[in-house]
């Protein structure tokens, strides 16, 4: 008898010890691996996954009869558009968040918001940190780049850590600042510390989602509540980038980036001359502010100007206001607010870029230069990119809804803009309108989110190297 044959055989069940361990760890290396592989190879996509991901998970939540107040299951398009409306920080909602959702509903939301406002990429980079615990080369630059500092690229996990710990000190001094006004009104100790609590992260998240069935609309007069409202929205559409550069160099605006100044110029150039002009077309219309003493006009018009570029709050019906200020309003919103924020649109160094490129070629410079630095062409063709991809998404969706739901072009238009640029005013179309046209206005809002920001990012490190050029031949232009 050989060798082989005297080997007794091992039984098919029995496995060496350690090896059932093994085996329950191997799924989890390749979920490591897999995840490692995307983040270096396409880390956009890596951002649309996990986004995608996680509204998937808030559906379900909220999906469950535990979320809704009346112990029920909601419905999936209901639970689908309330998901993605809080992981994407829009404020559109179906049904009323203060009636429809119990406690855990709305705290469901409220995690998702503060899920949300992260932004995808950076959303994307701590997936990869928590699974792979690492980030390769392309990764760090993703993650560097959506922070406005690439040069760092050793230090991405500290910025990642920056940026979740400023998140939770702004929005804790703002619940700070609204828990006591709560209880001044008579509200209980522990509702009073859940609605400070809830309109800090909406605000600084720019969610625009409250936890009272009226909104804010009883609180028109009281700047206890406004003003910090208004000034977590304004510093949530900054961006972290622009908060970071605040929080090393104050306001010494000789140590600012050409980011940040841009950012913060342009801001307050949109916040004055967009309450100036809402002020103006609103003045007499007894509808909205027409009947209001002179103090009160220019508080709502100052609160309108911030929350129209991204804050979603609204103390006025937006189906009252003359057809101007929607107008005004449609494009205020498409604006939105800076690079790398909580706020929505096609941004405002965007905005920056495209004009600062028509001045410089106005005046036949070679290149488009503003404080003493020159704008690199490839800067230009992203901006160009996000303009055109808004303009396109805005445009085949609104005629999608247009079609759905037989509206008028007004509302449509709105509805659509805050979506895409997830702003949350609303002309109560999406409450109105069929399912189908519910899943249009979600995916816009999902698009709108990770969209332009990713389309941003990818285009960023896409430059191939050429080893020849075609001859020049300038087509007629204009």
């Amino acid at each position: 008898m050989t060798q082989s044959q005297s080997r007794p055989r091992t039984p098919a069940s029995w496995h060496p010890p350690g090896q059932e361990r093994e085996g329950g760890l191997r799924i989890f290396t390749r979920l490591r691996d897999f995840i490692d592989d995307i983040a270096n190879a396409t880390p956009a996509r890596l951002a649309l996954t996990a986004f995608a991901g996680v509204c998937v998970v808030f559906t379900f939540l909220l999906s469950l009869p535990i979320s809704s107040a009346n112990g029920t299951a909601t419905p999936i398009h209901q639970a689908l558009f309330t998901a993605v409306s809080a992981v994407c920080v829009t404020g559109l909602t179906v049904v009323s968040t203060a009636v429809h959702w119990s406690f855990f509903g709305q705290l469901v939301i409220l995690v998702g918001i503060f899920i949300g406002g992260l932004g995808t990429l950076t959303l994307a980079s701590l997936l990869a940190l928590m699974v792979s615990k690492r980030l390769g080369v392309r990764g760090k630059i993703i993650a560097a780049e959506s922070m406005n500092t690439a040069g760092r690229l050793g230090e991405v996990g500290t910025l990642l850590r920056i940026v979740i710990t400023t998140s939770v000190v702004i929005e804790g001094i703002l619940a700070l600042v609204l828990v006591p006004r709560f209880l001044t009104l008579g509200e209980p100790f522990w509702q009073s510390v859940w609605h400070g609590i809830f309109y800090a992260i909406s605000s600084f998240n720019n969610a625009g989602f409250t936890p009272h069935s009226d909104g804010i609309v009883p609180y028109e007069t009281d700047l206890w509540i406004l003003i910090p409202l208004m000034v977590g929205v304004f510093m949530g559409s900054l961006g972290f980038p622009v908060v970071m550069v605040l929080q090393q160099n104050g306001l010494n605006w000789k140590k600012w980036n050409l980011h940040t100044k841009l950012t913060i110029q342009v801001s307050l150039i949109l916040l004055v001359s967009g309450a100036i002009l809402w002020a103006l077309m609103e003045w007499d219309n007894t509808r909205t502010i027409g009947s209001m003493n002179l103090g009160d006009k220019v508080t709502h018009a100052f609160f309108a100007s911030v929350m129209m570029r991204s804050g979603g709050f609204n103390l006025v019906d937006q189906n009252q206001m003359e057809s101007t200020t929607m107008l005004l309003t449609d494009a205020l919103m498409f604006a939105g607010g800076g690079s790398a924020s909580t706020a929505g649109g096609i941004k405002v160094t965007t905005i920056a870029v495209m004009f600062l490129a028509i001045i410089a070629e106005a005046r036949g410079d070679a290149d488009v230069k503003v404080y003493g630095r020159t704008i690199p062409q490839g800067s230009m063709r992203v901006a160009i990119s996000v303009i055109v991809a808004g303009a396109t998404l805005v445009s085949v969706c609104a005629f999608l809804l247009l079609h759905i739901s037989g509206e008028s072009l007004d509302r449509v238009l709105f509805e659509t803009i805050s979506a895409f640029a997830t702003v949350g005013l609303s002309t109560n179309l999406s409450a109105e309108i069929a399912p189908e046209g519910v899943y249009v206005l979600t995916a816009l809002m999902f698009a709108g989110r990770v969209g332009t920001v990713t389309l941003a990012a990818a285009l960023a490190l896409r430059q191939r190297s050429q080893l020849y050029h075609y001859p020049e031949e300038r087509p007629i232009i204009g």
